[in-house]
């Protein structure tokens, strides 16, 4: 078998087997195969696409290239969630101690920051010390201990998949249905959980711009979620704009730190009910969503939450003193105030430009090796369909670089609309 083969058959639109995906997972993992060729490879699939058959294949041998977990000896329910990717989804990070403060374990594997979105696993890093870096004992530790564990994959889960991210992120085969539920199902099946909610987005600022894509890539997701044995159910949610008022690592703890008080931003705070009450109907706490989303809403005011991020930050060597000091991560050295040119109202602020304008800050990656500079990014003060006034400031970029900053305006002036 040749990998050159492979990359001829699938650029011809042609289907390839198990047996020829089981071959390219296998090698490439130990090796034996290129970046390059997989980069073609991964091309090929963008363009040409891959059916269903072929995805739970894909999926399968990504998830086979290294250890799964089982999680039945625990006591409670699991549940887990995975967002398809956004501009300010920080709403992971708000959703694991609001549920498991139910008394249902959340074993949630994230990923870093793919193109102009940002990753979880950078955001927490944004808190000082934060590990995220765990081995099997540790995180079932994690778990036993308090119920949360927020890691990345270690060298042993789904090694593929660890690969083809950081691949897929500087190559442009990000937004591909078959390859965004490979990468999603291969962490979820591995870590064990028995119950899957999916926020899948679509818009400008999502891998999926058209809803009817989104709608594909849901189904994906739970059909594949099914057949390994695993309850599921999704959110299809809007990423035309951005989410929340911040964009950035360490403005996105700050907003995640506020939706826990009960004073984060609504759309956040309405998105963060949302999955968290289909966590807890789908681990069986509750019977209806109506009932979930309200005992949801009576906790913010117990401070319970908080209590919850705080052992959470400490269980995984961070210092928890964040929550009351946002200061604790280090802020970036310089501020710029974009103003309004004239009296209107915003009718658009585009997702996917207000992403890259944060990616340029030094918020993201702009090619695999780089390092992501946690102070930086975009605070939005305010948001599409409100009304401005001329000289009046709509948002403020963290920066640390005045070329950064330059580039980071290109795409602001683009991405924002007053009439």
């Amino acid at each position: 078998m040749r990998v050159y083969d492979i990359i001829y058959k699938k650029r011809n639109g042609n289907e390839i087997s198990k047996e020829e995906i089981e071959f390219i997972i296998n090698n490439y993992v130990n090796g034996k195969i290129p970046d390059y060729q997989v980069s073609a490879l991964l091309m090929a699939i963008f363009f040409r696409g891959m059916d269903f058959k072929e995805t739970l294949n894909l999926t399968l041998a990504m998830t086979n290239s290294g250890e799964t977990y089982k999680l039945d000896d625990l006591d409670l329910p699991t549940v887990d969630k995975h967002s398809t990717g956004g501009v300010g989804d920080k709403i992971s990070i708000p959703l694991v101690p609001i549920v498991t403060s139910f008394d249902v374990i959340v074993p949630m594997m994230s990923g870093r920051g793919l193109g102009h979105t940002g990753g979880t696993l950078d955001k927490l890093e944004a808190i000082p010390n934060f590990k995220v870096n765990f081995g099997k004992e540790d995180f079932f530790d994690l778990l036993r201990k308090n119920k949360a564990a927020m890691i990345g994959q270690s060298e042993k889960i789904a090694p593929a998949d660890r690969k083809l991210y950081a691949l897929r992120d500087v190559t442009a085969t990000v937004d591909s249905i078959s390859l965004i539920t490979a990468s999603i199902m291969s962490k979820k099946i591995a870590e064990g959980a028995e119950n899957l909610v999916f926020d899948v987005k679509y818009g400008s600022g999502a891998f999926m711009k058209e809803k009817e894509n989104a709608e594909k890539l849901a189904g994906y997701l739970v059909k594949v979620s099914n057949i390994a044995g695993r309850n599921a159910d999704f959110v299809l949610s809007d990423m035309n704009t951005p989410l929340g008022q911040m964009i950035g690592n360490r403005l996105e703890i700050i907003e995640s730190i506020e939706i826990l008080k009960g004073q984060g931003p609504k759309d956040t705070t309405d998105l963060t009910e949302e999955l968290g009450a289909k966590m807890l109907v789908l681990a069986g706490i509750y019977e209806d969503m109506g009932t979930a989303k309200k005992e949801i809403q009576k906790r913010y005011e117990t401070g319970l939450y908080l209590d919850r991020f705080r052992k959470i930050i400490e269980l995984q060597e961070g210092n928890p003193k964040v929550i009351d000091d946002y200061n604790i991560m280090i802020p970036s050295e310089y501020r710029y105030e974009f103003k309004s040119d004239k009296d209107g109202i915003i009718i658009k602020e585009d997702a996917y430009l207000f992403g890259m304008a944060a990616l340029v800050t030094g918020a993201g990656r702009e090619r695999k090796e780089d390092e992501i500079d946690h102070s930086c990014g975009i605070e939005l003060l305010k948001k599409e369909g409100e009304n401005v006034s001329r000289n009046e400031t709509i948002l403020i970029i963290h920066y640390n670089n005045e070329a950064k900053l330059r580039n980071s305006l290109k795409y602001i002036k683009k991405g924002i609309s007053i009439e």
